[in-house]
C-alpha cells in the first residue's frame, strides 16, 4: 500500500511544476488571439458606395471579434470580382478584433445595411466567432435568422457553421465544419447532419465549409452560382490559389489529432519566451496578405501578433482597420505583409514574406518553418487546412526547448517529492529514542 501512494506521490509531483507554470501561458495565449483593445479608438469606416444593380454581400462579424481568415478572404475574393457590393458589418461600429490582434471597423451596422438595401442581403459570409454557442452572439444569430427568412444565401466558413446551428438555420441539413470542433458540434446539435472529408457541403441556400481555408472553396463555390465559372476561375486566379476545383467540392482526408500535433501543446504550454512580431499596416494591402500573417503566426501558438501603424489604413478593397501600437521597438520582429511601399519605421529589420510569388499564405509558412521549426509549420498548415505538399519547407525538425522544458520540470518536481519522502520518513524517528533490547538480553541483566 504504501509503494501504491508513493508511486501517486511521484507521479503527482512530476505533472505538478509543468502544470503550474504552463496553465498561465495557456491562458494568456488563448485569451490573447481576440483581446478587445482597450484605448476606446474608434475611427468611422470608409464610405460605402452602393451600386444597386449589383447583388449585395456582405461579411458579418460578432461584438467579440471573428477569426481573420475566416473574414478577410472570403472579403477579398467577393471583391476582387467587381460583381458584388462588399462589406462588413456588425450589430455595433466600434472596432472589433480579429484573431491575432487585427481591428476592424465594420462598414455597416445592421441597422444601417437595412437602411441601405431595405431588405436582406444576397450572401452572408459567418466566419467563426470565438464566443459561438454563448449568450453574446444572440445580436448576431437573431440578424443571421431575419437574413435567412429574407432570402440570403448563407456561407458558414469554418466553425461559423457553429453560429449557424446555435440559431436553429442547419437543423435538418447537411454541414461540415472545422476538424477540430465538428465531433463537439455533432453531439451540441444534432439536428444537423454533419459531413466530413469535404471542402464544403453546399445545401441550396446555405453552404458551409470545413477548416479555415476551406472558405476560400466554399467562397468561389458561392461566385460560381451567382456570376458563372469563368468569374470564379479569375478570381482563384488573382488571388493566386491553386487548389481551385470547379463544379463541385474536392474531397480530402478527414484530419484528425495525430502524435506529431503535441507540438502545439509544447508551444502553447511552455513557449514561456514566445517572440511579439509586429505586423505593419499600410494602405493598399491585400487582404488576404494581412490575413496570411496574423492568422499563420497566430494559430501556430508559437507567436504573438501586434498591429502596428501610424494610424488608421485602408486595405486593397477598402476595408479600415486599427494599428494597436505606433512603434514597434521593443517587439521581436517587424513583418511587412503585402508588397506595397511603406515608410521607414524604428524597430527591427523588417521581413517581407510577400516579395516571392505565390500564394500569400506560402511565404508565411515557409517564414514560420525557419524561424520556429518545420513540425509547427506543418501543424498550422493543417489547422488552417492548407495543403502543403508540395511547399518546401525548411528550418529545425522540432521545438526542442519548448519539449526538454516540461521533462526538467517533471525531473525537478520528482526531485523535490523524494526529498520531503525522505523527510516524512527520517520525521518518524523521534531523536533520542533508542530501539527496544533483544528479550534474551532483558533475561541476562
Amino acid at each position: 500500500m504504501h509503494a501504491v501512494l508513493r508511486t501517486v506521490v511521484l507521479v503527482l509531483a512530476a505533472l505538478a511544476l509543468p502544470a503550474a507554470l504552463g496553465a498561465p501561458t495557456v491562458i494568456g495565449t488563448l485569451t490573447a488571439l481576440n483581446a478587445p483593445r482597450t484605448d476606446g479608438a474608434s475611427p468611422p469606416p470608409a464610405l460605402v458606395a452602393h451600386d444597386p444593380s449589383k447583388p449585395t454581400a456582405v461579411v458579418v462579424v460578432g461584438d467579440r471579434g471573428a477569426v481573420v481568415s475566416d473574414t478577410l478572404a472570403p472579403y477579398e475574393i467577393l471583391a476582387t470580382t467587381g460583381e458584388f457590393n462588399v462589406y462588413t458589418v456588425a450589430s455595433d461600429s466600434h472596432p472589433v478584433p480579429l484573431t491575432g490582434g487585427l481591428d476592424l471597423v465594420p462598414d455597416l451596422t445592421f441597422a444601417g445595411l437595412e437602411n441601405l438595401l431595405g431588405g436582406s442581403a444576397d450572401v452572408v459570409v459567418v466566419p467563426a466567432m470565438p464566443d459561438v454557442g454563448q449568450p453574446t452572439t444572440k445580436p448576431v444569430t437573431d440578424w443571421l435568422a431575419t437574413q435567412a427568412n429574407g432570402g440570403a444565401l448563407l456561407l458558414s466558413v469554418c466553425n461559423g457553421a457553429g453560429v449557424l446551428a446555435s440559431a436553429g438555420l442547419l437543423d435538418g441539413r447537411q454541414a461540415t465544419a472545422h476538424w477540430l470542433r465538428i465531433d463537439e458540434f455533432e453531439r451540441r446539435y444534432p439536428p444537423v447532419d454533419w459531413v466530413r472529408g469535404t471542402r464544403y457541403v453546399d445545401d441550396g441556400d446555405v453552404i458551409s465549409t470545413a477548416g479555415i481555408l476551406s472558405g476560400i472553396d466554399g467562397t468561389l463555390r458561392v461566385v460560381e452560382r451567382l456570376i458563372g465559372a469563368d468569374a470564379a476561375a479569375d478570381a482563384a486566379e488573382a488571388i493566386g490559389w491553386p487548389h481551385h476545383h470547379p463544379g463541385g467540392p474536392a474531397r480530402m482526408q478527414q484530419a484528425d489529432l495525430e502524435a506529431s500535433d503535441a507540438v502545439a501543446a509544447f508551444n502553447i504550454l511552455f513557449g514561456w519566451d514566445r517572440p511579439t512580431t509586429g505586423v505593419l499596416l499600410t494602405d493598399g494591402v491585400g487582404e488576404i496578405e494581412l490575413a496570411s500573417v496574423f492568422d499563420t503566426y497566430g494559430q501556430s501558438l508559437a507567436f504573438g501578433t501586434v498591429a502596428v501603424g501610424t494610424g488608421p489604413v485602408r486595405s486593397r478593397h477598402g476595408l479600415t482597420f486599427v494599428p494597436r501600437t505606433k512603434t514597434a521597438d521593443g517587439l521581436d520582429r517587424l513583418v511587412v505583409p503585402g508588397t506595397t511601399e511603406h515608410a521607414a519605421i524604428a524597430g527591427p529589420e523588417p521581413v517581407h514574406p510577400h516579395h516571392a510569388p505565390g500564394f500569400p499564405y506560402d511565404g508565411v509558412l515557409q517564414d514560420l518553418a525557419r524561424t520556429t521549426d518545420v513540425a509547427t509549420a506543418l501543424w498550422t498548415a493543417k489547422v488552417l487546412e492548407y495543403p502543403v505538399d508540395g511547399l518546401a519547407l525548411s528550418g529545425p525538425a522540432w521545438p526542442w526547448t519548448e519539449t526538454l522544458r516540461p521533462i526538467g520540470l517533471a525531473v525537478l518536481g520528482v526531485l523535490a517529492a523524494l526529498g520531503v519522502l525522505a523527510l516524512i520518513r527520517g520525521g518518524r524517528r523521534r531523536p533520542g529514542r533508542e530501539d527496544p533490547a533483544p528479550a534474551e538480553a532483558v533475561g541476562e541483566r
